[in-house]
């Protein structure tokens, strides 16, 4: 039996995650979970899992929780960064599944690495923010690092047995999202429910909203750069509207491996917490014969949001950590209607340009350097707001 946190278990990729639970009956057992403001949500998950600890953001909405719990529960519960922190290094757990979103994942990842648990890693922003820490850290504590984007698992698995020596190039396969054959000008015109209406994938807000922009696929661009030691200039990305083939390594000897699959998170999720095995779960199956499997190149002009990424990523230290917390601060003003959808790579690119990237050491000094990247960046907002 596995022995699982889950750090964000209410979102959507832990709610998928517990669905791979209940498909293997026993096999992996959720002794830890963190939630942010869900409390009925996790209170539903505490009373199906019996979890040994749990936490919550607020502390009125752990003292609601337990109060709902009543006295006879077995269930510890906390709240806030504490609580973030119990469930990351929670005694007996083997793996913890970070699917927080945003920079918020960096300190209980590294704490869970540092508690020396095996990482199902959902939260890219660990690694576009961190990853030189993150990634030795990981060296230095002897931890696994197991991809659950979709991406990035189709990658390990197409690595699986090979020389990293042998490596041309990755491509990452991106769907286009569902302004792929907009205008420019219809692209102004989103609304937070036109980007929240993904054609091909179950996610949550914010992630969605960056795999419209393609501000998605260039996170991801940085996070394969640290997953897989490969340099900028060998990770290359490409539409493929179908979300079929989840990404491939293309060979020295010119030889492509991609790795297909229905677009369901429930497949990469099960390969990274039960990895190397391959048991029959809930996942759907691909209907076969597949047809009509196209390819594009991404049109840099409607969508530059992936440009900033391989220049953040290029540039280094801490510029890849402003560029993220840029993102999330205009994302977060875009769904809540204060700017267009084009302002936010415009607001992105503004903080990029201000920033005077430097070569940090700790993780307080990234955190710092966070923390004032989204102060400026609601300055810049209050500028463009509609």
């Amino acid at each position: 039996m596995i022995q699982l946190a889950i750090l964000g278990s209410t979102g959507s990729v832990g709610r998928q995650a517990l669905q791979v639970v209940d498909s293997f009956n026993g096999q992996l057992k959720p002794v830890a979970l963190a939630a942010g403001g869900n409390r009925e949500l996790l209170l539903e998950q505490v009373r199906k899992f019996s979890p040994e600890l749990v936490t919550l953001g607020r502390e009125e909405d752990a003292s609601w929780l337990k109060k709902e719990l009543g006295s006879r529960t077995g269930t510890e519960v906390y709240y806030g960064r504490e609580g973030l922190l119990a469930v990351a290094t929670a005694s007996g757990v083997d793996t913890v599944l970070t699917a927080i979103s945003g920079a918020a994942g960096l300190e209980p990842t590294l704490a869970a690495i540092g508690a020396g648990k095996k990482i199902a890693l959902a939260n890219k922003e660990t690694l576009v923010a961190a990853g030189e820490l993150v990634m030795g850290e990981a060296r230095r504590h002897g931890t696994e690092i197991a991809p659950v984007d979709s991406e990035h698992s189709a990658i390990w698995q197409c690595l699986n047995g090979e020389s990293r020596d042998d490596i041309a190039r990755i491509i990452l396969t991106a769907s286009g999202g569902p302004f792929r054959n907009c205008t420019r000008e219809e692209i102004e015109k989103v609304t937070p429910t036109m980007a929240l209406n993904h054609p091909n994938w179950d996610m949550g807000p914010k992630i969605t909203v960056d795999s419209a922009t393609l501000m998605n696929k260039g996170l991801e661009v940085i996070e394969a750069r640290w997953l897989f030691d490969v340099d900028y200039d060998r990770i290359n990305v490409v539409i493929h509207p179908q979300s079929i083939i989840h990404s491939m390594v293309e060979y020295n000897d010119g030889s492509v491996i991609a790795q297909l699959g229905v677009p369901d998170m429930r497949l990469p999720i099960q390969y990274a917490l039960l990895h190397p095995y391959r048991p029959a779960g809930g996942a759907p199956r691909l209907a076969w014969p597949v047809r009509d499997l196209t390819f594009e190149e991404p049109d840099l002009k409607r969508f530059p949001a992936l440009a900033l990424a391989y220049e953040a990523g290029r540039v280094g230290n801490t510029m890849p950590a402003v560029f993220n917390a840029a993102n999330e601060v205009s994302v977060g003003a875009f769904l809540a209607g204060k700017i267009s959808f084009t302002a936010i790579t415009d607001i992105v690119s503004e903080a990029m340009y201000a920033h005077n990237p430097v070569h940090y050491e700790s993780l307080d000094e990234l955190l710092d350097t966070d923390r004032r990247a989204r102060n400026q960046t609601e300055q810049l907002i209050r500028r463009w707001e509609n």
